[in-house]
């Protein structure tokens, strides 16, 4: 995460960004780069918690696992986010949109596949009288 707060920032290289692992690549669908908003996502539940971090989460709004809310890319968000870096997920807008994107291609209808379950005249010739 401190990574990925240093590109938030604009201070990360493009090698370092060039070097994140395949789980990261793989979800990030697209590179990188500075957002002036992040979606945040809280992934972890809240019992169990230290009383700063659900403080934390309650400032962010953040109450119930799996919501996302949009904050400002302010250094006082990142240093929220610094502090419950292992409860929640930090996206840009370009990662955001791409991976809603992909969740609609996902969903999107497609034609039905039609089965035909009779066995068609011409190929049945065990049947065929003499």
């Amino acid at each position: 995460f401190v990574a990925q707060c240093q590109t938030f920032t604009g201070n990360c290289r493009s090698e370092e960004r060039l070097n994140m692992n395949a789980f990261k690549a793989y979800k990030a669908c697209v590179p990188i780069a500075w957002s002036r908003n992040l979606y945040v996502t809280l992934v972890r539940g809240i019992p169990g918690t230290r009383r700063l971090h659900r403080r934390t989460l309650e400032a962010l709004r953040l109450g119930k696992c799996n919501r996302t809310v949009m904050r400002w890319n302010t250094p006082t968000v990142r240093g929220m986010l610094q502090q419950v870096k292992r409860l929640v997920v930090v996206e840009t807008e370009e990662m955001y949109k791409a991976r809603k994107q992909k969740e609609a291609n996902h969903r999107a209808l497609r034609t039905p596949m039609v089965v035909n379950h009779l066995p068609s005249p011409a190929s049945d010739s065990s049947q065929q009288p003499m």
